[in-house]
């Protein structure tokens, strides 16, 4: 070796001598490699050092005003997960609410600018109106739900016919989307959301008349499992066009359930009653409930050519609406339902229909 080396070259000394100059030089070579050593973690981080300093770092300066404090007098952590989302959840919340106007005959009013009407949701003025759009061309996501219970047998034929002539006028190619549904005590899917219209003809034609009416239960699994699961990645009109006699006699849920369901999924309810009463029974006091909670409309056809022209007239309903986007003002995520108004400011005249409100989410 190489001290042993120098040693040899200079002198020769006693064997024992030898071996502990040696073994001090082998302790002085360990004690300098491990000084060394530390001397280099000092000036190189480990990533757990790393960790922890930047799981600490300063608090920035945040003017008191900006800042959220909690119901412990804390100041909200700005890098706290939770509170970082619920302060963006807070921020964008934005309502949006299709409505139509008319006139005392029935006809739609399509020239109205946002200033000609006031919104109050929850009873207060909208901090900011985001976006307001006459005629609007929104796409459209249509569920066509047809009795096919025993109680309308009698007019199933005519009803589906002009199912299917509506659904090919409304339907747009690849902007639009819709599904059929047929219900007697339980609802069956006929056909899934499409643009086709070949397959929204041939869903409504497999329908079949049977069995008992489970209104409500239909109402509920159409816009809690369809509705509100279509994913779209911009603003859309969802609507409900109901064919049946309203006379409910098999559901678990009840008519406020289902109402309440359509109002979460933000859900226009048209209904065209099918009953051959000559005056409202309970089957249309309930259609048209489920339609004037939504913002829909409910047709009472006392001829069986007139289902057809009720059909016209939602298809030109859709098509002269206007859509409204704002934010609330006092807005809180605390699950109550905020009742909605608009009103024409200065033409009372005018009828508006929109849906009666909306329930706010509860803050996660």
């Amino acid at each position: 070796m190489r001290n042993e080396a120098i040693i040899g070259t200079h002198m020769r000394l006693p064997m024992g001598l030898q071996k502990m100059l040696w073994s001090a030089a082998v302790v002085c070579a360990l004690v300098c490699s491990a000084s060394a050593q530390t001397t280099g973690n000092s000036a190189v981080s480990t990533p757990s050092a790393q960790s922890a300093v930047a799981s600490t770092p300063a608090p920035p300066a945040t003017p008191a005003a900006e800042q959220k404090s909690g119901s412990d007098g804390k100041a909200a952590d700005p890098n706290d997960p939770e509170e970082t989302v619920a302060t963006i959840k807070t921020q964008v919340r934005e309502v949006n609410v299709i409505f139509t106007v008319t006139d005392k005959h029935g006809r739609f009013k399509k020239d109205l600018k946002q200033q000609d009407l006031q919104i109050l949701d929850d009873g207060k003025a909208p901090e900011q109106i985001r976006d307001f759009r006459s005629e609007t061309d929104l796409p459209l996501r249509v569920g066509l739900l047809v009795d096919a219970s025993n109680s309308i047998r009698d007019r199933f034929k005519f009803e589906q016919e002009a199912a299917t002539e509506f659904l090919n006028s409304i339907v747009r190619p690849k902007q639009d989307l819709a599904f059929v549904i047929g219900f007697d005590s339980t609802p069956e899917v006929t056909q899934d959301f499409t643009s086709d219209t070949e397959k929204l003809s041939n869903g409504i034609r497999m329908l079949r008349p049977g069995g008992g009416t489970a209104l409500f239960d239909a109402i509920y699994y159409a816009c809690r499992d369809k509705l509100m699961k279509q994913k779209d990645r911009s603003t859309v009109r969802r609507a409900i066009i109901l064919v049946s006699d309203g006379d409910d006699n098999q559901s678990h849920s009840t008519l406020s359930e289902a109402i309440e369901m359509a109002q979460r999924a933000e859900v226009i309810i048209y209904t065209i009653s099918t009953s051959t009463s000559n005056s409202e029974d309970r089957g249309d006091k309930y259609l048209r409930k489920l339609a004037e909670n939504t913002g829909g409309r409910a047709f009472t056809p006392f001829k069986i050519q007139d289902v057809s022209d009720a059909f016209r007239e939602i298809q030109d309903e859709l098509r002269s609406q206007y859509a409204v986007a704002y934010k609330p003002a006092d807005f809180r995520a605390d699950g109550h339902f905020r009742p909605i108004q608009i009103t024409a400011e200065n033409n009372k005249k005018l009828f508006i229909r929109a849906r009666r409100g909306y329930y706010a989410p509860l803050q996660q």
